[in-house]
């Protein structure tokens, strides 16, 4: 797992990426502050069809992010389901290289 902000991403807030977690599929998380595991969060899949999948913010600001999410992990779509589906047995090193090689926002 890995907490990026927009330094990383070029995306106002937060962005959640983790390996596969429970019964769900492939998504990342975003926060328009510091992630947390009790916060609310805008989610949005990882999958051919990115969409939204929840938005537990419901505010103007998590409404204005969510284009900016989509196209940030439409951007870095295929790196981040090689992570959510085999990040989990890598190493540091190659963890660091994949967090290093995330695209941002042009």
């Amino acid at each position: 797992m890995s907490n990026l902000d927009a330094q990383d991403t070029d995306v106002p807030g937060t962005i959640s990426i983790s390996t596969a977690l429970g019964a769900h599929g492939p998504r990342v998380k975003w926060y328009p502050g510091r992630a947390g595991r009790t916060l609310p969060c805008l989610i949005v899949s990882v999958e051919v069809d990115l969409k939204v999948r929840d938005d537990f913010i419901q505010t103007p600001v998590s409404r204005a992010a969510a284009p900016q999410v989509i196209a940030w992990v439409h951007l870095n779509h295929a790196v981040l389901l090689n992570f959510w589906i085999n990040g989990a047995s890598w190493s540091r090193r190659e963890v660091s290289t994949f967090l290093d090689g995330l695209r941002k926002l042009p």
